[in-house]
């Protein structure tokens, strides 16, 4: 599935990923292939990727949102420390 995250100033990241690990507002949860259509506030915490090939890419967000739709994840954050 592809991801993007975007901030109101750059994109931080865009990528195939095999899942995707959010801080939902009342909990982490996972996003994984053919997860259903949702879309999510999310509060501050670690965000952690694992791409197409296995590689693991953690960083913290401040507030945003999350979007799921077919095999299509958009994470809409106010920012990200790396």
């Amino acid at each position: 599935m592809n991801l993007i995250v975007l901030t109101p100033e750059k994109e931080i990241y865009t990528g195939q990923i095999t899942s995707v690990k959010v801080p939902g507002i009342s909990g982490q949860f996972e996003i994984l292939k053919n997860h259903a259509p949702i879309v999510a506030a999310l509060s501050q915490g670690d965000v952690r990727i694992i791409d197409a090939k296995g590689k693991k890419k953690t960083f913290k967000i401040k507030k945003g949102f999350v979007e799921v739709l077919k095999n299509e994840v958009s994470l809409l954050v106010q920012g990200v420390q790396e």
